[in-house]
Parts: C-alpha cells; sequence; structure tokens
C-alpha cells in the first residue's frame, strides 16, 4: 500500500471521477491511501453513519458501477465487490480522516483537501479561459460578418456595370416607345 507521503496530486486527482455531478472519490481508492482495507473504512463509515450525509456520500448505484468499472476496464470474473462501492465527495474523504483518526489519516486528508482545491483552481482557471474564448469568437463572428459585407460590396463594385446599347442618332418618342410611323 502507498504511504501517504509518497502520493502526489496527481496521482490523487486520477482517482477522482464525476458521478451525478459530484467530483467524487471511491472507497477503495481512499482505503488504499488511508492504508486501510476497503471493509475496514466502511464499517468505521457504517459506525459513525451520523457523519456522513448524503453530500458527503453515497452508494453508487449497480449502474453507475458498471458504467465506472468499464472505464478502468477491470474483468468481472471470480473475486472483486458483492455491493457497489461508496463514493465521498470532497467533504465526505475529510471526514473519513477524522473518523478513522491515525497520523496517516490526517496526513492524507490534507493531500485529498488539498488535490480538489488544486482541482477548483483548475477549473475555474478554465471557465476563464472559456468565457475569454467565446468573447473572442462572438467579436471575430461579427468581423467576419464585415469583412463578407466588404467582400461583397467590392466585388459588386468590381463587376463592370451593364451598359444598355443605345441606338446611335435622334430618337423620336414614338420610336422609343415601339411603335413606327407609316
Amino acid at each position: 500500500m502507498n504511504k501517504p507521503t509518497s502520493l502526489v496530486p496527481e496521482e490523487i486527482a486520477q482517482r477522482i471521477h464525476l458521478v451525478r455531478g459530484h467530483k467524487v472519490m471511491l472507497d477503495a481508492d481512499l482505503a488504499s491511501m488511508y492504508n486501510v482495507e476497503t471493509r475496514v473504512l466502511v464499517q468505521a463509515v457504517k459506525r459513525n453513519s451520523q457523519r456522513f450525509p448524503a453530500d458527503f456520500m453515497f452508494q453508487l448505484t449497480d449502474e453507475e458501477w458498471a458504467a465506472l468499472r468499464s472505464q478502468f476496464v477491470t474483468s468481472n470474473g471470480r473475486g472483486g465487490r458483492r455491493y457497489a462501492p461508496y463514493a465521498f465527495t470532497e467533504h465526505g474523504a475529510l471526514m473519513l480522516s477524522s473518523v478513522l483518526n491515525s497520523e496517516v489519516a490526517a496526513e492524507v486528508g490534507i493531500l485529498v483537501v488539498r488535490t480538489f482545491v488544486k482541482l477548483r483552481e483548475m477549473l475555474s482557471t478554465h471557465k476563464e479561459l472559456s468565457t475569454k474564448l467565446e468573447a473572442l469568437e462572438r467579436k471575430i463572428g461579427s468581423h467576419d460578418q464585415a469583412i463578407a459585407g466588404l467582400i461583397d460590396a467590392i466585388r459588386q463594385l468590381m463587376t463592370p456595370p451593364e451598359q444598355s446599347k443605345r441606338p446611335i442618332g435622334f430618337i423620336t418618342s414614338d420610336a422609343a416607345s415601339g411603335k413606327t410611323k407609316k
């Protein structure tokens, strides 16, 4: 099992998944990081269930677990879990460190929180960049329309006007209307 000091935020970030619109970590990943067995972690959570409301922790549905498992490319052969894992939000992962109450748990809890904070910072930076990019696209789009209008005007100016061929000489009003004198 990993020692918490060997964990880096990038490794922790790879264990964060998006489920039901929440960034969560699975019980087995947290147990590995906290250096305990998954069943010990789950038992500690069940003994302290009042500390884990729905916005701190929830159990995945079979469909959610199957979808995550397909992302991990794990086999469905013998062994493995008998139940869907628990997913812990940032607050739930931090609460685990107080429930497990060990030096390792305290260190890991701090690393997990720092990782979630770093992810939030990265997402806010990406949102700012995304907003700026959308504004630039709108600006370029309006410039594109203006440029297209200019190009159309230039093309019209480049096209020589059609010249009507007038007959040479004096035209009477009868000739202009298409009537002929007899």
